[in-house]
């Protein structure tokens, strides 16, 4: 399990305002030659930008922070902040079966699937294995080989419903909810609705939610994370929302585990290219997608490749992120 530090006291924690102030040139308890180093090897072409928070202080950012594209999978972490407020908010309910909350699909479902709750869906364990938008084929079981609640799948079809639900039990879109309830209290730079899109298909009817944002946005997320849904005094996400999203309600092996639409990861876990010499969760999109939180060092990484098809690899991640260590380690 992922171990959480206390939050600061209420109003001591450290937060941006409406910028980010400029990271220092020699940041104390950084080795300026291994940041320089980290900076030419970030000039490869795929990396789009990277900011490192370190106790709510931006302390290293390289690239374009303000550019917008697509965060690809981190949407999925993202829509879990708004059921953690919705629920709190008794709006939705995370027992509901999809028979009660009458979802179906193209392909009807059965009297089995439809038995599966919203809290299946959050923890990718839905027990419903049919096409969807931008299809999770590859290694899906066969249809009603698992029952609900009782196998992991990284499932797309899980997902994308759980947009549709959120529409259906708020009144909002995805994008109107994460527009007021988000993006506004956390004084986001670059969030803008008409970045994001929904995407439909043949294969389903629930479409794939689009969403695009800058760096320095996804660092205000992965710092409210942080402080467990807390910015400043005010408390964003439901602090026990926050913790239940990062424990591994599915082992996925190797140390790895799958929360609320969250990956955690153990210390010097075997099976994850990125895990450290500390407990990690993140957020994770295809080409380079990343918002890693280190509870235990008080600190964020915020990875962004805007040409996905061009972006790096899990593996390469794990190499940035323990030069980012490294460079900390290596105190002047």
């Amino acid at each position: 399990m992922t171990a959480m530090p206390p939050s600061p006291p209420e109003g001591e924690a450290t937060i941006p305002g409406d910028e980010w102030e400029q990271a220092p040139p020699n940041p104390e308890g950084w080795s300026k030659e291994h940041l320089a180093g980290l900076s030419e090897d970030l000039a490869d072409g795929r990396t789009t930008a990277l900011m490192v928070v370190e106790a709510g202080n931006l302390v290293f950012q390289w690239g374009d922070v303000e550019q917008t594209s697509s965060i690809a999978s981190v949407r999925k972490s993202l829509i879990s902040m708004l059921y953690g407020m919705f629920i709190a908010e008794n709006k939705i309910d995370p027992g509901a079966t999809l028979g009660e909350l009458n979802i179906d699909d193209t392909v009807g479902l059965t009297a089995t699937e439809k038995t599966a709750t919203v809290l299946d869906l959050l923890k990718a364990q839905s027990g419903v294995y049919l096409p969807s938008v931008y299809d999770t084929e590859q290694g899906r079981p066969p249809r009603g080989h698992y029952r609900p609640g009782s196998h992991w799948f990284y499932n797309n079809w899980d997902f994308n419903v759980l947009g549709t639900i959120l529409k259906q039990q708020t009144g909002q879109t995805v994008f109107e909810a994460f527009e007021s309830r988000v993006a506004r209290p956390l004084r986001m730079q670059d969030y803008r609705q008409e970045d994001c899109r929904f995407h439909e298909g043949p294969e389903s009817r629930h479409p794939v939610y689009k969403m695009r944002l800058s760096a320095r946005d996804l660092a205000r997320v992965g710092l409210l994370y942080l402080r467990e849904g807390r910015w400043g005094s005010t408390q964003v996400v439901p602090r026990n929302w926050v913790r239940d999203s990062m424990r591994p309600h599915s082992q996925i092996g190797g140390g790895r585990g799958y929360g609320y639409l969250w990956w955690t990861t153990e210390a010097n876990a075997p099976s994850d290219d990125i895990s450290t010499n500390v407990p990690i969760f993140y957020a994770s999109g295809a080409g380079g997608q990343y918002i890693i939180v280190l509870p235990a060092l008080d600190l964020v990484v915020v990875h962004r490749s805007a040409k996905v098809d061009h972006g790096i690899s899990h593996a390469r991640m794990g190499h940035i992120l323990r030069q980012i260590l490294a460079a900390k380690e290596m105190r002047r």
